[in-house]
């Protein structure tokens, strides 16, 4: 009775479905793993967002990167605005609108500095046309805001190019910003969330980060690779019980009609 089984279409078929079940477990585990790193990092950046702020110069010095674990962690620093090397950063929409960052360099003393994103503002008419820019206040500021890391092409997907306006980027990249400045530059930035004294005009400040559902999205579509694992072996089984099914119905109807006989 299940000698067909043997049969070449049936053996391309066991085939097939020996094939599925390590692929289906594969690509669940992938996006379990993935739930589980993204779940990590929200639970870091919640935590460092969350966190009391602490002097800056306790997580970040000149010319040294911030670690991966101080990322979002809220820090203090004091110093005076340089606004002779601010610069703007292209290609920052907010709110669905497109606009820049405003990055102004903050002498902390000693010959060190760090760069601070002061915030965001509208983009002008055209792309090339410099948008209004509030200026920084002038005198001894202390500022708070979350620690970043410098981004590169890779972190943050966007592309270097020539030809850019003057004093405008499109990386916030400390190394390559601390080329050619009088100061040396702590290995990061800062993304402003309040300053004394306040201005009377800012920026727009930059939204806190979204952390998601923590990898929720990356965990339903690991138990659903791991549930078609028994959709797989249920289709299987069910077509070999039909086809034994036809087969007996075959074989009863010619015992049937060799009785008649």
């Amino acid at each position: 009775m299940y000698r067909f089984l043997l049969t070449p279409r049936w053996l391309a078929l066991h085939l097939v479905v020996l094939l599925v079940i390590p692929a289906f477990v594969f690509l669940g585990r992938w996006q379990y793993g993935r739930f589980e790193e993204r779940s990590a990092n929200s639970t870091r950046v919640t935590a460092n967002i969350e966190a009391a702020p602490v002097p800056l110069e306790k997580l970040a010095a000149p010319a040294q990167r911030v670690r991966e674990d101080d990322r979002y962690r809220q820090v203090t620093v004091s110093g005076t605005y340089d606004p002779a090397h601010a610069l703007l950063v292209r290609r920052r929409p907010q709110n669905g609108l497109n606009g820049f960052y405003v990055l102004t360099p903050l002498v902390t003393g000693n010959g060190t500095a760090v760069i601070v994103n002061r915030g965001w503002v509208q983009a002008g008419a055209t792309a090339d046309a410099t948008p209004e820019v509030p200026a920084p206040p002038t005198g001894k500021v202390s500022v708070t805001g979350r620690l970043r890391l410098s981004e590169t092409e890779d972190s943050s997907g966007i592309r270097e190019r020539s030809g850019l306006p003057p004093g405008q980027v499109l990386l916030i990249n400390a190394d390559k910003i601390g080329q050619g400045l009088p100061y040396q530059l702590v290995g990061g930035y800062v993304e402003l969330t309040e300053q004394s004294p306040k201005p009377a005009t800012a920026p727009a400040p930059v939204p806190q980060p979204d952390v998601g559902a923590g990898g929720g999205l990356n965990l339903a579509y690991a138990i659903q690779w791991w549930l078609f694992i028994g959709v797989a072996l249920v289709g299987w089984v069910l077509l070999i019980r039909r086809e034994v099914a036809e087969r007996k119905t075959g074989e009863d109807s010619k015992e049937s009609v060799a009785a008649a006989n």
